[in-house]
């Protein structure tokens, strides 16, 4: 690894990361901003691509072939459909679907669109790191499939959907198109999302305070997997 990539989808989500940096030089480019860092001599490059998969793949890929970053890290936030997942879970994904991406009126499988696949899996050695992270910081990780749509999903038809045709754990409007671009530029990567609506909420739940509280959580996280890397 010679340049990292560390990616979200909102200005919210990265805003923790900067503050780890003095020195930063923010470059704008096709309508959104990167902002470059040096840490103990990796060189880093830092974005939110706005919420959606075409913004997600823009960024994703504008990091990888302008800025020349050769590997990935996302985190964001997720709702949760694995009943086991509550708020403030974290979830690293192995693998990865666009459950919006429907071409079932010509034969194909949800999903699935010729000269694609259904699933792009994750750098296992990504996982590995940040599976060692987790037990070294007694922190509560899980791993599993997550979807990706661009909608936001409340209804629980929808999710039974995505559940059944899937076998999703979590859902969210970045992640696969992400996948896709980085399975296709052969980039390592890896996604992590912590669990911000599930099927328990609270009717009391503060959805921005919550962003503030996972972002800050999931910066100090990726922070400690990028220390590993390092090493």
């Amino acid at each position: 690894m010679t340049k990292l990539a560390i990616m979200g989808a909102m200005e919210e989500e990265i805003e923790p990361l900067l503050s780890y940096f003095d020195n930063i030089n923010i470059v704008e480019y096709a309508d959104n901003k990167y902002y470059e860092v040096k840490y103990k001599g990796l060189n880093i490059v830092i974005a939110y691509s706005k919420i959606g998969k075409v913004f997600a793949s823009l960024t994703a890929s504008t990091m990888i072939q302008k800025f020349s970053c050769d590997t990935l890290l996302f985190s964001g936030v997720a709702g949760a459909i694995n009943p086991n997942l509550h708020i403030g879970d974290l979830i690293i994904a192995n693998k990865l679907c666009q459950h919006d991406l429907d071409i079932t009126a010509f034969g194909h499988k949800n999903g699935y669109v010729p000269g694609g696949k259904i699933f792009v899996e994750t750098s296992e050695e990504l996982r590995q790191i940040a599976k060692k992270v987790a037990v070294q910081n007694s922190l509560k990780v899980i791993e599993g499939t997550i979807a990706t749509g661009d909608q936001f999903v409340h209804s629980s038809e929808r999710k039974d959907f995505i559940q059944n045709i899937f076998n999703a754990d979590a859902l969210e409007m970045e992640g696969a198109s992400v996948a896709v671009v980085c399975d296709a530029l052969n980039i390592p990567f890896f996604i992590l999302r912590a669990i911000s609506d599930s099927a328990d909420m609270d009717a009391g739940f503060d959805f921005d305070e919550f962003l503030q509280m996972s972002a800050k959580n999931s910066a100090d996280y990726i922070m400690k997997i990028v220390e590993e890397l390092i090493k």
